[in-house]
């Protein structure tokens, strides 16, 4: 039977297993090391949550193909997009219910286009913000489950971040965030969201951040008329700020609370315009990675494809899917 993904602010059991999930796999040894990774200093146990932060690091790093000028990779700015997310959040989820022992728990998603609604001085202090859900800003942060808290070795740590160079290295310190940032002073709206939802191409050439379609809008390279990028999902990253900046964004656990309502909107452009993916096959080596039948890059190796992540309705669905503009 499927899970059903809810929205954190409504559903406060599954925001409190979210919180208990992410703790655990915190503390989870992976049975990996840095030494593993090549990230230098003495070998130090990685446990499974940071798996997640090395994966989204390295796909950032790796070209597809290598040395293309768009500088498209294994999981941004290109096609790939959303079933890259896709697979790293259903492979999250099965992590979650494993270490929770639950096999009905879904991910949530925060809404943040509810709350870019808002007015600028109420979106930094919004529930998803609250000491019950994820705590505030600052650096480190000091009030949630994830603050730090130096006197306890259990409290929330970041663990391995990207250097100025783009090289992994390992830390022991406590969670950033800075809101509100001049280049992103506004969370994204719900009249945004459908106004991409509305774009009824999902993507074209030249399969990049200058492309047209709804996953280049989604994504964040391309804005609504009169309007300059980040947007959307680019957007959230970078008003959040601090440790969801860099490649190592995971690090900050409300990653997957964007990105799973990231997903919801790709799952809610599925249902409206058929499930359906471009490019095909057919498209050249140049597109390496980003094709329909490419396999995604994982830590497992080769996974799944897009063609096979287009559909998963028998494993999730969401308790609630926005309409496009325009729409009844």
């Amino acid at each position: 039977m499927a899970v059903t993904r809810k929205n954190i602010l409504t559903d406060h059991a599954v925001r409190d297993k979210f919180i208990q999930g992410v703790l655990a796999l915190k503390q989870e040894p992976s049975g990996r090391t840095t030494a593993d990774f090549g990230i230098p200093g003495r070998a130090q146990s990685v446990n499974t949550y940071d798996l997640f932060v090395v994966w989204h690091h390295t796909a950032m790093m790796r070209l597809t193909p290598a040395g293309n000028a768009a500088g498209r990779n294994a999981a941004h700015r290109g096609p790939i997009f959303c079933p890259w997310h896709r697979v790293m959040l259903l492979l999250l989820e099965q992590n979650f219910q494993r270490v929770l022992g639950d096999a009905t728990f879904g991910l949530p998603y925060w809404d943040w286009g509810k709350d870019g609604d808002l007015p600028a001085a109420r979106q930094i202090a919004a529930d998803v913000w609250k000491a019950d859900c994820l705590g505030g800003q600052g650096s480190p942060v000091a009030t949630g489950p994830f603050a730090y808290k130096a006197s306890d070795p259990k409290s929330f740590r970041v663990r391995v971040v990207a250097n100025v160079s783009g090289a992994l290295t390992a830390v022991s310190r406590g969670l950033r965030r800075r809101f509100a940032s001049s280049d992103a002073p506004l969370l994204p709206t719900s009249v945004q969201v459908a106004n991409a939802l509305a774009l009824p191409t999902f993507d074209a050439p030249s399969w990049d951040p200058s492309s047209a379609g709804f996953r280049n809008r989604l994504e964040g390279w391309s804005a609504d008329a009169g309007a300059r990028s980040p947007w959307l999902h680019n957007r959230v990253h970078v008003w959040v700020g601090g440790d969801m900046s860099p490649s190592t964004s995971p690090n900050d656990p409300v990653f997957y609370l964007n990105h799973c309502n990231v997903d919801r909107l790709w799952e809610a452009w599925l249902a409206h315009y058929g499930r359906a993916y471009v490019p095909d096959q057919t498209a050249p080596a140049s597109l390496e990675g980003h094709r329909i039948d490419d396999p995604i890059a994982s830590p497992l190796g080769a996974s799944m494809t897009p063609r096979q992540v287009l559909d998963l309705r028998a494993i999730y669905i969401y308790d609630r899917l926005p309409q496009p503009a325009g729409t009844v």
